[in-house]
């Protein structure tokens, strides 16, 4: 029997302090070393500064108006808790796809909010996205651009979001959390500037998203980034953001609140949360349970196909599930219009995340590139149904 000896050389190597030892230097926190990555820098204190309410002249995204709320940045109606589930009445409460707009000639912006959860982030989402506040505005030729976003890192969050702009009247538009909600919000600008909180833009203009966490926000890294925010821009429209991360399943007490709204249109995207037995059982009798009601009786809806888990392509098992689902929503379509139930459209999920699985940020949830994706595809379609609701 051979034998083989193994020789182990021992290096003898500097021990170095652990960090916090006595005589080891501290560690320079990041936002020291880059002023880029520090939480928002505090506005003026209310020194020099006059601050708005946005209940004084309402956002965008909430609807149901004339219906009391538990809280004025809730996205359901009081009436809803008790008749939803309680997952999805708990997420309401979340302030997604709920934007301010106002004009002003101001040279800084400030904000100022306290949040509902003390949760700031979560492991696949940042603060900026999950609970922070996000501003655009119109440039000179009227398009939306990004100005910036707020940081937070608690929940009483106050941020100076920009200064040192030329004096000259600009419409913004400031995206509220995806994934928190907002107890009180403020919108300060420079003593002296001149502010006009703009009304809501007409219900009957809007496009509601009715889906699932990926509808909701996560995991884009700012308000702003979510497929409905980019569409709504894109569109110049008004959006109605109604994504239960986990629960939208084409519920029909979620139907019965749908069915009160005149919208321009109604892009249904559940099956992230459905396997295809379940879109077999409810997709039709909520497109009819809409189609019933008065004020949704001659609305374009649009069903969409459920996304690709980016990995899937790795996975046979994950890629089957996405096929059947497809499979079952495009049956429930197909028996719709052969029914005669007319102005329904239908997006293909193959491409919503691209062919290159890098999408996502967890396989399942869009990063800003699959987000940016997923508008370019939803983009025609909702054109279209928008053409033939005019």
């Amino acid at each position: 029997m051979n034998r083989r000896t193994f020789f182990t050389a021992t290096v003898s190597l500097p021990v170095l302090p652990l960090m916090g030892q006595q005589g080891a230097a501290p560690a320079e926190p990041i936002s020291k070393l880059d002023k880029e990555m520090a939480a928002s820098k505090a506005g003026a204190g209310g020194k020099g500064v006059t601050w708005q309410n946005p209940e004084d002249w309402g956002l965008e995204g909430r609807v149901w108006g004339d219906l009391p709320r538990k809280r004025f940045y809730d996205r359901l109606p009081a009436e809803a808790e008790g008749k939803v589930t309680g997952p999805v009445w708990n997420l309401s409460r979340h302030s997604a796809g709920m934007a301010v707009r106002f004009k002003t000639d101001a040279t800084a912006v400030h904000v100022r909010y306290q949040l509902s959860n003390p949760g700031l982030a979560m492991p696949h989402m940042p603060a900026t996205g999950m609970s922070g506040t996000d501003l655009y505005a119109r440039d000179a030729s009227g398009r939306w651009r990004w100005v910036n976003v707020s940081k937070p890192e608690k929940q009483n969050v106050e941020a100076m979001l920009i200064q040192g702009m030329p004096s000259e009247e600009r419409e913004f538009m400031l995206y509220l959390p995806l994934y928190n909600g907002v107890e009180k919000l403020e919108i300060g600008v420079n003593e002296g500037a001149k502010f006009e909180g703009l009304a809501p833009r007409e219900e009957e203009s809007a496009v509601l998203f009715y889906g699932t966490s990926i509808t909701h926000g996560a995991s884009a890294s700012r308000p702003g980034m979510c497929h409905p925010a980019i569409l709504g821009r894109r569109l110049d429209r008004p959006v109605i953001n109604l994504g239960f991360s986990g629960n939208g399943k084409m519920d029909e007490a979620v139907g019965v609140l749908l069915a009160k709204l005149k919208v321009a249109v109604l892009v249904i995207d559940c099956l992230p949360n459905m396997d295809a037995k379940l879109v077999l059982e409810r997709c039709v009798p909520l497109v009819k349970q809409l189609r019933a009601a008065d004020a949704t009786a001659a609305v374009p809806i649009v069903l969409v196909e459920d996304r690709r888990n980016t990995n899937s392509w790795i996975q046979p098992v994950r890629a089957a599930h996405h096929t059947a689902n497809h499979a079952a929503l495009k049956g429930s379509f197909d028996k719709l219009k052969s029914e005669g139930v007319n102005n329904l459209f239908y997006v293909e999920g193959d491409a919503l995340l691209g062919d290159d699985a890098d999408g996502a940020t967890d396989g399942s949830h869009p990063n800003d590139l699959g987000f940016y994706r997923q508008a370019d595809v939803i983009e025609p379609v909702l054109r279209a149904a928008l053409n033939q609701s005019v």
